[in-house]
């Protein structure tokens, strides 16, 4: 399917989803603030879309227009279409390794915000360099595509046979992702929507197996049985990756266990426990070896409580001596000690909770319940009976399926694993071999390798996913593998590749039923998009388009660091023996106002939907850049108005510079002092932004180019500039940085950018692929030279005179008599003159005499008051009657030296001298009021400077202006 389609299809998802449209006909058009941004047709003319005119400054800025126009055609005409090509060089290539989103639900802020940091690296690195891979996938097979069907559609999927069931699940899915298509393209990402793919389609199904097919000839690869972390609610085992910690209300209980050995010393100990309804699966003791009180029980026998079954009473180091009583019960399986201690000791096994968390026949009376209705009918019974001691409520983490918040157990069941435990250190050093942004992230994917205790469980207990690719003998239990040119195969309707089982000679097999775990595949995403499949001729694995391998960039959220990331390193790394990407970009989360992480059940969630109906994307846009990579940040809806205004900025600068120039004007043999140095300030900012965009500082970027396009541009510059449009020198300078502000800001605001340069300077919108201004080369320094500092110094003056021409209600082109300046603006005196009309201009070679006085004192009441109490009124008098001393941290720093020096002189005989003992030195200076000292954080001092010579003084950043 073309591009074009996939954008045409999209469009003509069912009525039932028409409500999440950001373009509905039924969308009010007033922008946040009350401001509309469009102009309204008149009345008597027809409806038209405004979208399909022609770009035009014409008007004010219409955002709905300008987006809808541009996220069409860009899309229509493939401007950001990838074309593959084996034999060019990689390092000319771009490609990003994108996170596919699961197939679970709507669009969230945390897609917005990751979706257009991935944008920006995109944008720049196609104006960088040229050539570049930005696909799009849908992880949309696992638990969470059958949860959703489920919810969608209120049924079980217990209810159906596989087939029918996945067929569900497909459907629902495809609507789903049309959706989130439609979103993705109305938040105008630079998305090829050529190189799209499922994690559920063929091809992909393909690569997995084979994935899978791999590992297991190398050898990485095992089924065992054996206990395994499990979700009562998913009915599935899960891996170690997909667990997280909550904590939960529950209670101790201290259980007496009776000895049952004859002639024990005593004749009952005490265990302390959160969960009895394990009691009924307790298989052993156990007691530390240095736990001298309860040595006496070691190798005794025990009888549990109720289920009357005996157990032996074993030592071991792994007790916590100080939990509980130091006593503790062994259950299979209660947690990770209890699986230890049944492989370590060979204890047998008792199964007392099935799969559904339900209580087995091993509970007795308890059979059917719930763990949480058994653990309390049980320790009523304990009490009852009299082995209930003691029992009191606690708060602690308890081990929870990331997907359902469902607790987890640990269950004996036959599973596939793919050997990681053994490999920790190379997964370690892969991860070192790649570039983190920020930095500070690899912290994060190195601790989860230390703390790994299980290898990577890929088999899961559920009906839609990818097939194993596998067949069991009947008899032997031997395992048959499908050959590569069949896959993708489905062992529940495919028969196996052989007749007869290799090991044993038996023809009747079984299918494997399971599937893999959804990270078993999306995992595989950067081999997916380089095109990784099995050649039968070499008889080797290829890539279709290898130059995209090793991928330039993953981006993804610091939660998934431990399941996408990682495994995306074993897989890739295991497979191909490289790190698949050179770099990876980890973003933060979206969290309210509050700094809370948002939550449906807190009433905190900023829905996508509604913000893009009240702001422009752009605006949207440059709110995503506000936060620095991989830092979580507050939703504030300050940012997206400062984007608003602008893209406002932006246009009506625009308007001016088509005024004020010809739009091709030649460059003067000679630019004028003020020209020439806003073109080396334009190299300067160039220079940085190339800087930050490299290194995804986006922040800094967004930061650099507003400051400079809005305070020196806009506010200084073009002031300037109405008063010398004739000037050609002016013309060229005006031109070259609007050009220039266009470029630099495409990566961030493209709808505003690309309408101004189509209206302005492009010769043929129609010719999009060509013409786009996301097809230019990114700007480079011209090598402009000027004193940047001079520059700065003069712009400060002429702004400060302008201002005072405002305040003082003079017309700007009147004349200033004379006018005296302190500050560095060698070789920008004329331009002062000119622009100001200032008759006479003297430059200043020694500062101006300027007394610096204590305007005011604010005192901190919330921590003087409960510190000084009734002495804040003298405190308070004494500032006011000016009876006070504000001493530097120099000075108390000196006082404080010769105090120690006189006290040094005065004990030195009888005190050896420490050579590391330093006098004391403060950073902060203090206040002395009403035989007090406040610290430096109880109160803040407020200074005034004043002129005492003729005529009027204006400070600026830089220099020192005087008006006579």
């Amino acid at each position: 399917m073309s591009a074009t389609s996939i954008h045409r299809a999209t469009t003509g998802i069912s009525n039932e989803y028409a409500h999440l449209r950001r373009h509905d006909d039924a969308r009010p058009t007033p922008r946040a603030g009350g401001e509309s941004m469009s102009t309204d047709a008149p009345e008597s003319e027809p409806e038209s879309d405004p979208a399909d005119s022609e770009p035009t400054l014409e008007g004010g800025y219409d955002p709905e227009a300008v987006e809808d126009r541009w996220q069409r055609r860009w899309i229509d005409a493939d401007v950001y279409a990838y074309e593959s090509d084996a034999e060019r060089d990689p390092n000319t290539v771009y490609a990003i390794d994108t996170p596919p989103p699961t197939v679970s639900g709507s669009l969230h802020m945390g897609h917005l915000y990751g979706s257009t940091l991935q944008d920006f690296a995109a944008r720049y690195q196609r104006m960088a360099d040229g050539d570049v891979l930005f696909p799009f996938g849908y992880d949309d097979n696992g638990i969470a595509s059958e949860r959703l069907t489920e919810s969608e559609l209120d049924i079980r999927h217990q209810d159906y046979e596989r087939r029918e069931f996945q067929e569900l699940c497909r459907e629902v899915c495809q609507e789903y992702e049309a959706e989130f298509t439609e979103k993705m393209q109305d938040l105008g990402t630079s998305i090829d929507w050529n190189n799209t793919y499922k994690t559920i389609e063929p091809r992909v199904q393909r690569v997995s197996q084979l994935s899978f097919l791999d590992l297991y000839e190398k050898g990485r690869e095992y089924r065992k049985k054996a206990p395994a972390i499990w979700c009562p609610d998913c009915e599935t085992a899960i891996s170690q990756v997909e667990m997280e910690d909550d904590e939960r209300g529950s209670h101790f209980n201290d259980i007496a266990f009776d000895v049952a050995s004859d002639g024990a010393d005593r004749e009952e100990f005490v265990i302390s426990t959160t969960r009895p309804e394990l009691i009924p699966a307790c298989v052993s003791v156990f007691v530390h070896p240095d736990d001298e009180e309860n040595q006496d029980l070691v190798g005794e026998t025990a009888r549990v409580p109720i289920f009357e079954q005996e157990v032996p009473i074993i030592e071991d180091e792994r007790v916590d001596m100080e939990k509980g009583s130091g006593v503790v019960m062994c259950c299979t399986f209660g947690d990770q000690n209890d699986i230890e201690w049944y492989q370590a000791h060979d204890l047998p096994l008792r199964v007392a909770i099935d799969e559904s968390a339900t209580m087995t026949d091993l509970a007795g009376d308890y059979e059917g319940m719930s763990t949480e209705e058994a653990r309390e009918a049980i320790v009523e019974d304990l009490e009852d009976e009299g082995y209930l001691r003691d029992r009191w409520e606690i708060s602690h983490a308890v081990q929870v399926h990331e997907r359902c918040d469902t607790a987890v157990e640990y269950r004996v069941s036959k599973q596939w694993y793919v050997e990681i435990l053994d490999h920790k250190e190379e997964y370690l050093e892969a991860g070192r071999e790649m570039d983190w942004y920020p930095e500070k992230m690899f912290s994060r994917y190195k601790h989860w390798i230390e703390g790994l205790e299980w290898d990577w469980l890929i088999s899961r207990q559920r009906d839609s996913g990818i097939p194993f690719p596998v067949w069991y003998c009947a008899d032997c239990d031997h395992e048959i593998m499908a050959d590569r040119e069949t896959l993708p195969v489905d062992p529940l309707s495919d028969e196996p590749p052989v007749d007869s089982c290799p090991e044993c000679g038996a023809d009747d097999f079984v299918a494997e039923e399971d599937v893999f775990d959804t990270w078993a595949t999306s995992s595989l995403t950067p081999l997916i998009n380089a095109g990784w499949d099995w050649d039968e001729d070499a008889e080797e694995f290829r890539m279709e388009k290898p130059e995209l391998y090793p991928f330039d960039l993953r981006p993804q959220g610091h939660d998934i660091i431990s399941f996408w990331l990682f495994h995306t390193i074993v897989k890739c790394y295991e497979h191909t023996g490289e790190v698949p990407f050179d770099a990876t970009m980890i973003n933060g989360h979206v969290l309210d106002e509050n700094r809370e992480k948002m939550s449906k059940s807190r009433g905190n969630v900023v829905e996508p939907d509604e913000v893009l109906a009240d702001f422009p994307v752009d605006a949207v846009r440059f709110w995503a850049a506000s936060a620095a990579v991989g830092d979580d940040f507050p939703y504030q809806e300050k940012d997206l108005t400062a984007g608003e205004k602008l893209l406002r900025k932006l246009w009506n600068a625009s308007k001016l510079v088509d005024t004020l120039a010809p739009r091709e004007p030649e460059e003067p043999a000679e630019l004028e002092a003020i020209d020439r140095w806003l073109l080396a300030e334009l190299d300067d900012a160039v220079d940085d932004l190339t800087a930050h965009l490299e290194e995804y500082e986006f922040a800094k970027a967004r930061d650099r180019l507003r400051t400079f396009f809005w305070n020196t541009f806009c506010d200084d510059y073009l002031e300037i500039a109405k008063t010398r449009e004739d000037e050609p020198s002016t013309q060229y300078a005006l031109r070259t940085a609007h050009r220039t502000f266009l470029e630099l800001w495409a990566p961030f605001l493209p709808h505003a950018t690309e309408e101004i340069w189509q209206a302005v300077y492009s010769d043929d919108p129609a010719d999009l692929e060509n013409t786009s201004i996301h097809v230019r080369d990114w700007p480079s320094p011209q090598g402009y030279e000027a004193d940047l500092e001079a520059g700065e110094a003069a712009m400060d003056v002429i702004s400060a005179l302008r201002r005072y021409k405002s305040e003082n209600q003079l017309p700007l082109n009147a004349d200033l008599e004379s006018v005296s300046v302190y500050g560095p603006i060698e070789g920008f005196e004329d331009a002062i003159q000119n622009v100001m009309h200032v008759q006479e201009l003297t430059v200043l070679e020694e500062e101006p005499e300027v007394t610096t006085e204590i305007a005011s004192i604010d005192l901190d009441y919330s921590t003087l008051g409960p510190k000084f109490g009734s002495k804040v009124g003298e405190i308070d008098s004494g500032i006011e009657s000016g009876e006070y001393e504000i001493v530097s941290a120099e000075q108390r720093s000196a006082e404080e030296s010769s105090s120690a020096e006189r006290s040094s002189a005065d004990s030195r005989a009888a005190q050896p001298r420490d050579d590391g003992d330093e006098p004391r030195d403060r950073d902060d200076g203090v206040l002395r009021v009403a035989g007090e000292e406040l610290e430096d954080d109880l109160f803040e001092v407020e200074r005034e400077r004043t002129y005492s010579g003729e005529g009027e003084m204006i400070e600026t950043e830089s220099a020192v202006v005087i008006l006579e």
